[in-house]
């Protein structure tokens, strides 16, 4: 559905856009609070100053508020892109999405959290999960296969795979870091670490 619409495809007026986009914000702060199991319509509701009916005429239930929220936060954390068409070394390329999206993912930690936890148990999550981490590949494979061509990534890997194997080592690293809390301290030692392991995998210059 899209974000201008009402559940049955109609295009809303600019009053009850302001007013969906009340609900998506007031999900977004209770589902932080409160964890996706023990947040109610009601909560949602309340927390925007918002009558409890008026809920369905943007939304058909609290699991469709919450894939809004997510899908809003997917495109928030994936929207760097590796190959500019002009700018720094491809190294400094990795380097500086890999910043951004640690930079994004400690914004949104809470809700990542809540993210991997209805990750066990909702399908269409899921599916929405897999497209957003599939369009973050595409585009990092991309930029891979570009550099191949231009003779700075080896030849024998494959593109997609690395794109996934890089994505999913930043992805857990930073969900270990600032879900679960390993050791905040040592963020920058982190870091460091994950841009020489990606530089080196992709065997570009540093």
């Amino acid at each position: 559905m899209r974000s201008g619409d009402d559940p049955g495809g109609q295009p809303l007026t600019e009053r009850g856009a302001r007013t969906r986009e009340r609900l998506v914000a007031a999900a977004r702060e209770v589902f932080e609070e409160r964890g996706f199991p023990e947040t109610r319509v009601a909560h949602i509701t309340r927390h925007a100053g918002v009558a409890y009916g008026s809920f369905y005429t943007y939304f058909p239930s609290k699991e469709a508020v919450f894939l809004e929220v997510a899908d809003r936060l997917f495109q928030e954390m994936t929207h760097h892109d590796l190959v500019p068409s002009a700018g720094p070394s491809p190294a400094d390329r990795v380097r500086r999405a890999n910043r951004a999206y640690y930079e994004a993912y400690r914004r949104n930690a809470k809700m990542m959290a809540i993210i991997e936890q209805v990750a066990t148990f909702n399908e269409e999550f899921q599916g929405l999960r897999r497209k957003h981490r599939a369009a973050a590949v595409g585009r990092s494979a991309r930029a891979i296969t570009r550099w191949q061509r231009e003779g700075l990534v080896p030849s024998d890997l494959d593109p997609e795979m690395t794109a996934r194997v890089l994505g999913a080592m930043v992805d857990h690293s930073l969900y270990l870091w600032l879900v679960q809390g390993d050791d905040p301290p040592g963020t920058e030692r982190l870091l460091e670490t994950l841009d020489t392991l990606s530089v080196r995998a992709l065997g570009l210059q540093s």
